[in-house]
């Protein structure tokens, strides 16, 4: 068929007309925030949070939906499918933006392709918990010192092959020298029993769930995986100071569909600067142990790339694989 050039460029005109119109007129009905996990999580406590102050100032609901399973990319795939209007934002983390590119053979989105990144949002301290009736050690110097002298025997719990804790427990082995034995578990709640139960003598986890754990007597706290000692943990050193340049966090971040007209994604992440700014909020986050970040777009991409090819290492030399 043919098509006149006058035609071919009044469509095109159109075309290029269409995201400057999207991004004016943005938003004027609900945004969608899809967390790729189930309710009650930390992810999931951060949505809720900044969703209604955000949607205060952009002037519509922002509706959190969870999307979980298949370790977030059920979730991710949704919005790396939708259409690049800013009504589908995703708040993906460590395993959507970095890891599951190495952890998986195949996956139906590109984490640096299929996404607009809008900004990073928060981090996760992570905490090394021993269990001192099961594994006698009182800091990480004494628990390398355990591990060498019989590698492959101590055995440490996650909430599953690939989470960041499992990774953040690799990343501790291989930096450290010695070998520990992996045992995942459904999830970090059935892991935690048996850490409490003393069948696991150890296992790092994000600092909610820690500091929760405390009260036991048996649990104690010997490191936290920040470079530098975590202020909801004054006195628990981080694991950097027996094994240097050691750090490992739970992140997380915006991102639209790619293509994503550059208009919308500064409104959403204007909007993301100021619910953080607000004292109120911020104390909510931090007091969840969530330590509240902002970025820019270019900073948000750097990162994951980084992220991106610093966990790639880790899972290659342990040759982790989820399918």
């Amino acid at each position: 068929m043919l098509i006149h050039r006058r035609t071919f460029l009044a469509g095109s005109a159109a075309a290029l007309a269409a995201p400057a119109a999207f991004a004016q007129t943005y938003p004027n009905r609900p945004i969608h925030l899809i967390v790729p996990y189930p309710a009650g999580g930390g992810t999931d406590f951060f949505a809720r949070v900044v969703a209604a102050p955000m949607g205060d100032t952009l002037g519509q609901q922002i509706i959190v939906e969870n999307r979980p399973g298949a370790g977030t990319n059920i979730g991710a795939e949704t919005v790396a499918r939708a259409q690049p209007d800013g009504y589908m934002v995703l708040l993906g983390d460590t395993a959507t933006f970095a890891a599951n590119r190495s952890l998986y053979s195949k996956l139906n989105y590109d984490s640096e392709k299929d996404f607009a990144p809008v900004t990073l949002t928060g981090r996760f301290a992570i905490v090394l918990l021993i269990n001192t009736d099961k594994l006698k050690v009182t800091s990480v110097k004494e628990l390398i010192a355990e591990a060498k002298k019989a590698p492959g025997k101590i055995d440490y719990a996650s909430g599953g092959v690939g989470n960041p804790f499992h990774l953040a427990s690799e990343l501790f082995a291989q930096q450290a020298g010695i070998k520990l034995n992996h045992v995942p578990y459904r999830g970090a709640a059935p892991a935690i029993q048996d850490l409490l139960g003393g069948q696991i003598g150890m296992m790092f986890v994000d600092y909610a769930t820690a500091r929760g754990q405390l009260n036991n007597k048996q649990i104690k706290a010997i490191a936290v995986a920040s470079p530098a000692e975590f202020y909801g943990m004054p006195g628990v050193p981080p694991v950097a100071k027996d094994v240097p340049g050691y750090e490992a966090w739970a992140w997380q971040g915006f991102v639209l569909p790619a293509k994503a007209p550059a208009d919308i994604v500064g409104k959403l992440h204007d909007a993301y600067v100021k619910a953080v700014s607000d004292s109120a909020i911020k104390e909510k986050l931090i007091g969840a142990g969530i330590d509240p970040l902002q970025s820019t777009p270019q900073e948000m991409a750097a990162y994951m790339k980084s992220e991106t090819e610093k966990w790639a290492k880790v899972i290659n030399a342990a040759s982790i694989k989820v399918d």
